[in-house]
């Protein structure tokens, strides 16, 4: 269905030509309201329940949703032109930019995939002092609550409440894990009140070992996290008891914990494609390294996703190899295309060397806040708003420099992890070839326009392309674009790309390393003695290296941009040795022969015949040690069958 724009210039407060922008992008585009989200507010009615028009106006989305709810229609989506473009002290002309960022619209995103999470309300929390029996008695009309103090309180046991609202325990909590909805607890030195009598409670005989479960977790004892990167721990809320402010910020936020929510499921699996590992050779551990939940774990010869825990940052798509993991909210092919349409549009609507800067939520705020107080965002800058920064990679950052970007920049917020995203960045530079990358680290709008306006593009490729495929596909043909003379880039450590080097002198041609190769890189040839390999399909993951026996292995990061890399090549070969008796090629001529000559002094191979033996293939083998004197596989001689005569002829009746 086509689509219709209904946009606004926000009181005159910025120009829109509406008759450009629908010769630019083929769609049918409103002349501009003044007051969308007030006087003109019929307009938005209307165009609600025509159905196939976008509101151009974000700001007022609660008011476009209520309406939408008052006349029984779905909600219309959304399109910000006005602080992403329209609101800039730049001169020139925005229309490119408005065009990309309305054809980028149109873009139909796939559905999220989620799975509900259940929770009753079984809460328990962890602490000590009046904070922890404050948020107790706070929480007791809400949830489930058990409250757990990590001391005997012998010394405060007149402070024992004595309304039995909610469950009173001490103990030491031994280990937790879970997340929303499943946590698992395990408390030593358990305790809990004893009711009966009269005058003040006691306490039970204490026991270890104590295993329960809950829903959540509320923890105010001012300690050690019980998890990394517990902020993004769904269902554990923590606050320092001292701070009063962000204790009742957590209990308000507990007692909203109960019912059945949506658990995005973020990234996608395939374990077939993974290398962490073979025959218990660890090898590719890139996204175990990096999760901050650890929601990762090694599961066999490949890892799982726990999806409960897994927060969702894509740091482990962006840095697996061979896309055995991959982002899936939204999936990496989706950003691929928003990438490519943002730049085509620009392009087509006379746009000149445009700079792509990716954000996050934090980054949307200060963009809004620019434009509101302050510059704006320059003209040829187009951002992109993805949810989590660390899936936006090196293949993605090559994808957008060879469909036409003069530059990418991506604006870090508070809650991006930056290791991954440093890698990610210096490995794109690398094959990029110059500093057309750059990370914006400042909280300041006012510094983040100074650094946009001030800064200059470099020149973007002559000749844009699109990849597709695959993000090691994608990275390789945008590196042929932006690198068109380069036969071999150096690459920094842990790259995912590069060649195996393999000692002649050391090695044996045992193969041990093509039986263990997850990518099918390193081959044999099952004519002759030799050790291929496909420099293309190589992930670095380290196996070969680690399971060689000779330490004939080692690996160097690179990128092989000419047609070699997608071809095998011999790295050892050597002649093949025939068979003493039948003239069969079966073995390495060197190696036959070094085993020959080291056990010529042996006394088990003094016999000239067994040494001989040494030199035939299996099938040779076999027939000599069965026909010869001493054969291993002779036994003793075997009992003759009785038969019906042996037994008659014992009778004495015939």
């Amino acid at each position: 269905m086509a689509k219709t724009l209904i946009t606004c210039d926000c009181a005159g407060s910025q120009r829109i030509d509406s008759d450009a922008l629908a010769e630019s992008t083929g769609l049918t585009v409103m002349q501009p309201c003044s007051a969308l989200c007030t006087s003109q507010i019929d307009r938005a009615a209307k165009a609600l329940n025509t159905g196939d028009a976008i509101l151009c106006c974000t700001q007022e989305e609660r008011v476009f949703t209520e309406l939408a709810e008052e006349l029984g229609q779905p909600s219309a989506p959304l399109l910000d032109l006005r602080d992403r473009a329209g609101w800039s002290d730049d001169p020139r002309d925005k229309l490119p930019k408005m065009s990309a960022l309305a054809t980028e619209a149109l873009l139909e995103a796939p559905a999220e995939k989620t799975i509900d999470v259940g929770s009753e309300g079984l809460c328990l929390i962890l602490g000590r002092g009046p904070a922890a029996l404050e948020a107790a008695a706070q929480l007791k009309d809400h949830l489930s609550v058990t409250l757990l103090i990590e001391d005997s309180m012998t010394e405060a046991d007149d402070n024992l409440p004595e309304l039995r609202g909610y469950d009173l325990i001490s103990g030491k909590l031994r280990r937790a894990k879970g997340a929303l909805g499943q946590f698992e607890v395990v408390i030593d030195a358990l305790r809990q009140v004893d009711p009966r009598g009269r005058g003040p409670l006691t306490w039970t005989d204490p026991r270890d070992g104590a295993r329960s479960q809950c829903d959540l977790i509320l923890d105010l004892r001012g300690d050690t996290p019980l998890f990394p990167a517990h902020e993004k721990r769904e269902g554990y809320l923590r606050a320092d008891p001292a701070h009063p402010p962000a204790v009742a910020a957590a209990v308000l936020a507990a007692s909203h914990l109960v019912g059945t929510f949506e658990q995005p499921l973020y990234v996608r699996t395939e374990p077939l494609l993974c290398a962490h590992s073979r025959a218990g050779q660890t090898g590719c551990k890139a996204c175990l390294d990096l999760c901050p939940t650890g929601a990762i774990t090694p599961d066999g010869d490949h890892v799982t996703v726990d999806p409960m825990i897994c927060a969702g940052c894509g740091a482990c798509s962006s840095a697996c190899p061979s896309g055995a993991i991959s982002y899936d909210a939204p999936p990496v092919d989706f950003t691929m295309r928003r990438v490519q349409t943002l730049v085509r549009a620009y392009l087509e609507a006379d746009g000149e060397a445009p700079r792509l800067l990716v954000h996050d939520d934090h980054g949307a705020e200060m963009i809004r806040l620019a434009a509101r107080h302050g510059r704006g965002l320059p003209a040829d800058v187009i951002p992109m708003h993805l949810p989590a920064l660390a899936a936006f990679g090196h293949a993605e950052a090559l994808a957008a420099l060879a469909a036409g970007f003069a530059d990418v920049s991506l604006l870090l917020g508070p809650k991006a992890d930056r290791d991954a995203i440093e890698t990610q960045i210096a490995l794109a530079r690398a094959i990029a070839g110059d500093a057309r990358m750059t990370l914006i680290d400042t909280p300041d709008p006012d510094a983040l326009t100074d650094l946009l306006y001030d800064g200059t593009a470099p020149t973007p490729v002559a000749q844009p392309v699109r990849p597709m495929g695959s993000r090691r596909q994608i990275a390789r043909q945008a590196a042929r674009a932006l690198q068109p003379e380069a036969q071999v880039l150096p690459l920094p450590q842990g790259a995912p790309y590069g060649a195996v080097l393999v000692d002649k002198g050391a090695c044996t041609l045992c193969l041990s390393c093509v039986s263990l190769c997850p990518s099918g890189a390193l081959g044999d040839n099952p004519d002759l003695p030799q050790l291929r390999f496909q420099e293309d399909a190589c992930l670095q993951c380290g196996l070969c290296e680690h399971i060689c026996p000779e330490d004939a292995i080692s690996l160097t990061p690179q990128l092989d941009l000419t047609d070699a890399a997608l071809s095998q090549r011999v790295l050892n070969e050597e002649e093949p040795f025939p068979c003493v008796e039948c003239g069969t090629l079966f073995g390495v001529k060197s190696t036959v022969e070094k085993i020959t000559d080291k056990l010529r002094s042996h006394s088990m191979f003094a016999d000239d015949a067994k040494l001989r033996m040494i030199q035939m293939c299996d099938d040779c083998r076999i027939n000599a040690q069965y026909h010869s004197t001493n054969n291993p596989m002779t036994g003793n001689e075997r009992p003759r069958t009785r038969t019906t005569d042996d037994y008659l002829s014992k009778r004495r009746d015939h």
